[in-house]
């Protein structure tokens, strides 16, 4: 980093963590917790969220649960007028929430496109945008991309799309922000051990079968990426060297062998 030796993630700075209550999120906030962050919660179960909130406090951070529907249009700013409303104030953004869908796009319900386009694209470049603002003295951006947005994704068109869109507006504006006190960073994992395969309906799939990755040390390598300032963060080194083959590898082959990893068993 040229604007600062230190990140604010490593100064306890208090974390908003959106799709908060499960996997990578619940991961993500117990992480924070640990380095003694205050955190703010955001999902749409409650009952997960007060569970949460309350198991962190044992911690002696203050945990803020806002129990919010994220899935809608005006979600990014009803969020952040929830947060100035109750006088929070903000230095680090996690935007960990997302879903995808699986199958061929022919045969794919429009509906859940446009909500894995809301919560995957929309919801996190509005929420940069409303929070930039209030990391006058400094802040951070975590984004959740992922090794899907490093190559096309057939039966996964739309999240890796999504992904994509996600990874390069990280890496865009974390150059734009580079002498400023503002740091952004993308974190790229790929397969990780959560729900989300079972809601996407992949199961069955040849890239829900190979060996994935913990939340807990995605979380981990976030947390420590971040800190360090780091703009791509790749928590795993056999996902690493996927990420360097596909850069070299003629992308009608990419577009095939992301075909087959991607289809059913």
């Amino acid at each position: 980093m040229s604007h600062s030796d230190v990140s604010v993630v490593g100064t306890g700075g208090t974390a908003l963590i959106t799709g908060a209550s499960a996997g990578i999120g619940d991961a993500l906030a117990r992480e924070f917790a640990a380095r003694g962050h205050d955190v703010v919660l955001v999902a749409r179960s409650e009952e997960q969220l007060k569970r949460l909130a309350e198991d962190l406090e044992t911690r002696g951070i203050t945990a803020t649960p806002i129990v919010m529907d994220l899935d809608r249009s005006a979600a990014a700013e009803e969020l952040y007028e929830a947060v100035q409303s109750r006088g929070l104030d903000i230095e680090i953004l996690v935007n960990n929430v997302g879903v995808g869908t699986y199958g061929p796009f022919a045969e794919s319900d429009l509906d859940a496109e446009r909500t894995q386009l809301r919560l995957n694209v929309l919801l996190p470049v509005e929420l940069t945008r409303l929070f930039l603002d209030e990391f006058d003295d400094g802040g951070a951006v975590i984004n959740m991309g992922s090794v899907a947005g490093f190559q096309p994704g057939p039966n996964l068109a739309g999240y890796y799309a999504s992904k994509a869109y996600i990874n390069s507006f990280s890496e865009a504006l974390a150059e734009e922000l580079r002498e400023t006190p503002v740091d952004v960073t993308v974190v790229c994992p790929g397969p990780v051990d959560t729900e989300f395969q079972a809601r996407a309906g992949m199961s069955d799939s040849t890239v829900g079968s190979v060996s994935s990755n913990t939340p807990e040390a995605v979380a981990a390598a976030a947390y420590k990426g971040a800190a360090a300032g780091e703009t791509v963060v790749i928590p795993r080194w056999s996902m690493r060297f996927i990420d360097r083959l596909v850069r070299v590898t003629p992308r009608s082959v990419v577009r095939r062998v992301a075909g087959w990893v991607n289809s059913g068993r």
